[in-house]
């Protein structure tokens, strides 16, 4: 995989900008729970009030708050409120009218917070209300303990026996402190025992008539209430003071339904926002991922197809084609896929996953475990399903290179295997393929298939537990509602950001396979290069072709295929190869035009060592026509202009006229704009052998290679080819290489090979008479009466 990262390059802008996106889009998914638990914790619960300090209380909530305090704290409220008229200017509100907001204050004064508040007086006010909140709870708990016991002070029992009015106060008191069971606990404080006090239903102008009574409470209630207060968790003292300030805004007049509404409007204005901005960032990084993942393998398979241009016999001697074809496909949409994919969850999965543990634990510290068991379990369902899947993709890519060979053999040989009647052998070889890969792709997917019932089993589990562990948390005033809801998504986003990893382990091990298949053909250095200081082709003797001491082996061979050729073939003759087959013909053929480089001994063509010359200015000088002959898929011009694309009509012509091709391209209604099938399927062997000579006379060569090629045609057509092949091409060098010795019979030279080595070479008279291996080739194509024609 890391030897492809090469081709990310061109790419780093677009990769840092579609990372920066998903940190994003990350940021908004994170922020979404978090706004939810404000709706919950704030909007609804709270009343919409998010200060836990009041701008504004009525001169009774003033003394009133103040008797549940001490001289410190007394003082230093103070220090902080003034009293004002309604008719003042309010800084903190665009300087409107104290009245405009807290309609109380047109009847009587109240005390507005100092506009120069600094934070750290705003916090230490924060913790004074907190402590003032949860001394008064404290001391409505007590009074009713007390009373309940029936140890609630002589003084106060006997005034409360002695004035009516006392005695309601008491009884209010009492039914304060016992506020719970089965009262809410949203807007609540929570008690030990689990219940809750709900101050936000306090009737605040009923409750400060208990003042009288309140000042006849013994010192030591106060005390001990204020202590314990002071213990609580500094956080939780700052949410009940906030449950305090929507008590005293309400006692001002405040319409606190509206502020809730325009809080929750706002909150989820905001979270609408959010979520069109993490969708904007969602379609964004879709687009670059796409972009960048499709340029990606358009660049793969750019440079695999001009790798495998490039490659001699060698190399395809190494990869079959139907393994190219698989590498150049099926392997580089591996690749892209896992781009397409990867940009997404390699980048936004690490940030979801340590955002979603960092905004959890922000909510609760105590319920960590429960993601970290979580946590666990994935991981160790993930290992084991990897340790069982991973050695399968390797398996799957080979199957799948087998399914493409069978595929491609069945499809080429059809002919001959109807012509030998096993259809059915065929048939059962590519269902054995088939089958195999097909196995194993199930085996994958039904191993892949396990693990979303499990990770579902996990998320519904986990959801399970933070609710009831959150509830008792909740119970015992540690967390809130919302704070569970938020921790709950938090927990969720966290498990889909290992569902995320775990869908990144399923593309990276296939893809790294089919990385290191491409790789693995980038990487192989071309058996025939270019050299660095080439030389040219020397005028002077154009067309001259030199084999000097020449011996090849093929990779991986016990054996040399030729050994010690030494031959020279001269421009404007023709020099032959004949030989049995397996001999080494086609193999001196494939050395001229640098397809194998011999293995010793030298290769001149027009005076220069082939290996001298760039492969380019080499072959631009022969025409090759080969054992095989192929057709491109086009026109019957565009397959003879192959090498040519400047052919004139006349000349186009001509060159099919020498072939003796025309006669059967002017019988076809389109004549030259013939469509020829891929590989020439819809024209004979004859036929595709005319035109691949045709082809190989268009680009009027100092050197024509004939492998082979008048096998296909029969011998009127042979010998007027051969004739007319004479006329046209009078300086060029050209050498054949043929089975028929009636082809090569008029040669200047005729050179016998068997087993690799040059046995005899003259002219076709000499060698009747001087070579007994060509004898025997010659007596068994002609008759005796022949023979002795010839040896004349």
């Amino acid at each position: 995989m890391l030897r492809l990262m090469r081709y990310l390059k061109p790419f780093v802008f677009g990769l840092l900008l579609a990372v920066v996106m998903l940190f994003i889009q990350a940021i908004c998914e994170l922020n979404l729970p978090n706004l939810m638990s404000s709706i919950v914790n704030v909007g609804i619960q709270r009343g919409g009030i998010e200060e836990d300090v009041p701008y504004a209380i009525s001169q009774d909530g003033y003394s009133f708050i103040q008797a549940f305090m001490d001289d410190d704290d007394k003082a230093f409220m103070e220090k902080n409120y003034h009293l004002v008229s309604g008719s003042d200017k309010d800084v903190n509100n665009d300087n409107k009218p104290y009245s405009d907001t807290y309609p109380a204050a047109k009847d009587a004064g109240i005390h507005a917070l100092n506009e120069t508040l600094t934070a750290e007086d705003r916090e230490h006010l924060s913790a004074t209300f907190g402590t003032a909140t949860w001394t008064m709870v404290n001391v409505l708990r007590e009074v009713q303990a007390q009373q309940d016991a029936g140890t609630l002070e002589s003084t106060i029992a006997e005034q409360a026996a002695a004035q009516p009015e006392l005695a309601v106060q008491l009884q209010m008191l009492r039914a304060l402190g016992g506020l719970g069971g089965d009262k809410p606990i949203a807007g609540g404080l929570g008690q030990e025992d689990g219940s809750a006090i709900d101050i936000q239903s306090f009737d605040f102008a009923e409750i400060y008539k208990l003042q009288p009574l309140l000042d006849l409470l013994p010192s030591s209630i106060l005390e001990n209430a204020r202590s314990e207060a002071k213990t609580m968790d500094p956080s939780l003292r700052g949410q009940s003071g906030t449950l305090l300030v929507a008590g005293f805004y309400r006692d001002l007049g405040v319409d606190m339904v509206a502020i809730a509404v325009g809080y929750i409007g706002r909150i989820g204005i905001y979270m609408l926002l959010i979520t069109l901005l993490s969708g904007v960032a969602t379609v964004l990084v879709s687009f670059l991922s796409s972009r960048i993942a499709a340029a990606g393998a358009r660049n793969l398979r750019k440079d695999v197809f001009e790798k495998v241009v490039r490659f001699g016999n060698a190399e395809f001697d190494t990869f079959s084609t139907a393994s190219l074809i698989t590498r150049s496909t099926n392997d580089i949409t591996q690749i892209q896929m896992l781009l397409t994919m990867g940009i997404r969850l390699v980048f936004y999965a690490p940030i979801m996953g340590i955002g979603g543990v960092v905004m959890a634990l922000d909510k609760s510290v105590s319920m960590s475990w429960i993601i970290g068991v979580a946590v666990v379990l994935i991981i160790g369902i993930m290992l084991v399903l990897m340790a069982v899947v991973m050695p399968k993709f390797k398996v799957i890519q080979l199957m799948v290179d087998r399914l493409n060979l069978v595929a491609r053999e069945t499809l080429n040989g059809l002919m001959v295997i109807r012509a030998f009647g096993r259809s059915d052998f065929e048939r059962k070889r590519f269902e054995g393929a088939n089958q195999d890969l097909t196995k194993t792709n199930l085996f994958v997917q039904r191993a892949m298939a396990i693990m979303m019932p499990v990770m579902m089993l996990i998320m519904n589990g986990l959801t399970v537990l933070i609710i009831w562990v959150g509830a008792q948390n909740v119970a015992a005033a540690q967390m809130q509602v919302g704070d569970i809801m938020a921790y709950m998504q938090y927990a969720m986003q966290i498990i889909m950001s290992f569902l995320m990893v775990s869908m990144i382990f399923i593309f990276i091990p296939r893809a790294a396979v089919s990385a290191g298949r491409i790789a693995d053909v980038l990487d192989t250095k071309p058996s025939i290069n270019d050299p660095a200081a080439p030389r040219h082709i020397d005028a002077s003797c154009k067309g001259l072709v030199e084999f000097r001491n020449v011996s090849f082996r093929y990779a991986g061979a016990n054996e040399d295929a030729l050994s010690d050729i030494s031959f020279v073939a001269q421009p404007g003759q023709t020099t032959a190869f004949i030989g049995s087959t397996g001999s080494g013909k086609s193999t001196i053929i494939n050395l001229i035009p640098r397809f194998y480089d011999a293995t010793a001994g030298e290769v001149l063509v027009s005076g220069a060592n082939v290996r001298d010359l760039t492969q380019h200015e080499l072959r631009s000088h022969i025409g090759y026509v080969p054992q095989k002959s192929v057709l491109m898929a086009g026109t019957i011009e565009s397959n003879i202009a192959y090498g040519n694309e400047d052919l004139s009509p006349e000349q186009l012509r001509k060159v099919a006229e020498v072939a003796q091709a025309l006669d059967f391209i002017e019988e076809k209604d389109e004549a030259f704009d013939t469509e020829v099938a891929q590989g020439g399927a819809n024209v004979s062997g004859g036929q595709r052998q005319r035109l691949s000579i045709a082809r190989a006379l268009a680009v009027n060569p100092d050197i024509l290679l004939f492998d082979d090629s008048f096998s296909a045609l029969d011998f009127k057509t042979d010998a007027t080819l051969r004739h007319a092949l004479a006329a046209y091409i009078k300086d060029a060098t050209f050498i054949v290489v043929a089975q028929r010795v009636s082809t090569i019979m008029d040669a200047d030279r005729i050179y016998v090979v068997d087993e690799g080595r040059v046995v005899g070479s003259g002219t076709h008279r000499e060698l009747l008479a001087s070579c007994e291996a060509y004898f025997e080739i010659a007596s068994s194509q002609l008759s005796e009466k022949e023979l002795q024609r010839d040896a004349r």
